[in-house]
């Protein structure tokens, strides 16, 4: 059985590429991902959760809830407290693409 359509969220400084770090991100931008292609659904903001040596937990809760209808979250870089409250959610937390073109990025992970 083959899998329709996934629904991603990307880290992304300036909507060209995976290059934000999930810390640092102010947004991710969603699509739903398909053999067709890509389309991107919504721009969804988000506060700041990095600051500095510590992560602000409410802002985390936050970012987790605006990205709970995804089966992926892409970043340039994640660290390991976050990834694993994503894996939690059943949210796969994706930095294999650091830097590089996010529809080519998505098509790849898609055909995976």
């Amino acid at each position: 059985m083959t899998k329709a359509s996934i629904r991603v969220a990307v880290a992304t400084k300036e909507g060209r590429a995976v290059s934000e770090h999930f810390g640092h991100a102010k947004s991710f931008q969603v699509f739903d991902v398909s053999a067709a292609g890509c389309r991107l659904l919504a721009h969804r903001e988000v506060r700041h959760y990095c600051l500095g040596n510590r992560g602000d937990k409410s802002a985390l809760a936050d970012i987790l809830e605006t990205v709970a209808d995804c089966q992926a979250v892409f970043v340039a870089k994640i660290g390991d407290g976050p990834a694993e409250k994503l894996a939690a959610r059943g949210i796969a937390a994706v930095a294999d693409y650091a830097w590089e073109e996010i529809e080519p990025a998505l098509q790849d992970y898609f055909r995976r």
